[in-house]
């Protein structure tokens, strides 16, 4: 079985988590933080947006089960890339849209998709979807781990996470674990 690695940042790392945890090939999904300047970072400290890292979400995926391309395509369901430096209600430079590559293939798809989905005039607005290489990953504090599955009564998965999660599980259907 061969494994990559993934990593992407796409606002509040719960709902990317738990969708990409869904996906047949995706062995896991570790919500954490990257592309910052702080050491060891808490979600204490990147909620002060002076870290400079984003909320990822880090895939460990078999390519021979789901493509990069693939999840390129969730990564941009699952959000809004034209949106700078927030997604909905939660705004900082934490809850950017990012590609954080692990290899120059993945680069050049990332790059290539975006020039696509941008000329497929699905958005009205430029993407601006941050295209960078993979730094130190540092993975959230526990209690983010599976958050949603968790938390299902939480205001916040219950109101926002979870009819997203009903949206997605119907589109990408064939795409889900069994």
């Amino acid at each position: 079985m061969s494994v990559e690695i993934a990593t992407f940042a796409g606002g509040c790392f719960w709902c990317i988590e738990a969708a990409f945890n869904r996906l047949h090939g995706v062995q896991s999904a570790v919500s954490g933080y990257m592309g910052g300047q702080t050491d060891q970072p808490t979600y204490r400290d990147i909620c002060t947006g002076q870290t400079g890292h984003a909320e990822v979400v880090q895939l460990h995926y078999d390519p021979t089960i789901i493509s990069f391309e693939q999840l390129l395509e969730v990564f941009f369901y699952l959000h809004n890339p034209t949106q700078l430096n927030r997604q909905g209600n939660d705004v900082g430079t934490q809850y950017r849209s990012a590609i954080f590559f692990h290899q120059q293939a993945q680069q050049k798809q990332a790059q290539d998709y975006c020039q696509q989905l941008q000329q497929s005039g699905v958005y009205d607005q430029p993407i601006v979807t941050e295209i960078t290489a993979a730094s130190q990953f540092y993975p959230a504090e526990d209690y983010h781990q599976g958050y949603v599955s968790q938390n299902p009564q939480q205001p916040y998965c219950q109101f926002l996470i979870a009819p997203k999660l009903a949206t997605f599980s119907k589109k990408y259907a064939a795409w889900l674990k069994s």
